[in-house]
């Protein structure tokens, strides 16, 4: 049974929840999102109290998972829509730095050229510093993946500990073949 899946979630203020046709719109002062959920789940809008509760059409293993996923997911919407998510990464090495002109976030990381990555729709890049980029956006999903993406460019490596990495990270360093004697 599925306890995270019968907690109602409640609906903050300044945010709006419609269900209809199988999807859920979610509004709020940062955005609206939208997310088709399954058949299995039923999910019941309570304007009165400000709660949305989720619940499934039977026991099933699939059922009991979908219930707990679904409600995760519309939390994490309507917190989107409200707070807003946000990523920071941070770029270690000489030389290395990234900048933001237009919708292109350029990444200068030791290759040859620069890395030109897109920033996709919904989402928004600032580079307070060379060194630093911070990614912000509604949908915890979209923030993530572009986050992953550019961190993917150039891993941090384990030896000198230079690249890309979220703030924060740590990083396991390996000591060189020079330690060995």
């Amino acid at each position: 049974m599925s306890r995270v899946g019968k907690k109602p979630i409640t609906i903050p203020t300044g945010a709006k929840v419609a269900v209809r046709d199988g999807m859920i719109a979610v509004e709020g002062p940062l955005g609206k999102l939208e997310w088709a959920f399954r058949r299995e789940v039923g999910i019941a809008v309570d304007e009165a109290a400000k709660m949305v509760s989720v619940t499934r059409d039977g026991e099933s293993r699939t059922a009991r998972a979908l219930q707990g996923l679904s409600r995760a997911l519309i939390q994490n919407m309507l917190k989107g829509v409200t707070e807003g998510y946000e990523k920071r990464l941070e770029i270690v090495g000489v030389g290395y730095l990234a900048a933001v002109q237009g919708n292109i976030l350029q990444l200068r990381v030791g290759f040859a050229n620069e890395v030109h990555k897109k920033i996709p729709a919904g989402l928004k890049v600032t580079c307070p510093d060379q060194t630093h980029v911070v990614i912000k956006g509604s949908d915890k999903q979209q923030v993530g993946q572009f986050a992953a993406e550019v961190r993917a460019v150039r891993k941090p490596e384990p030896y000198k500990g230079k690249g890309i990495r979220y703030d924060g990270e740590q990083v396991r360093r390996k000591a060189g073949k020079a330690m060995t004697k």
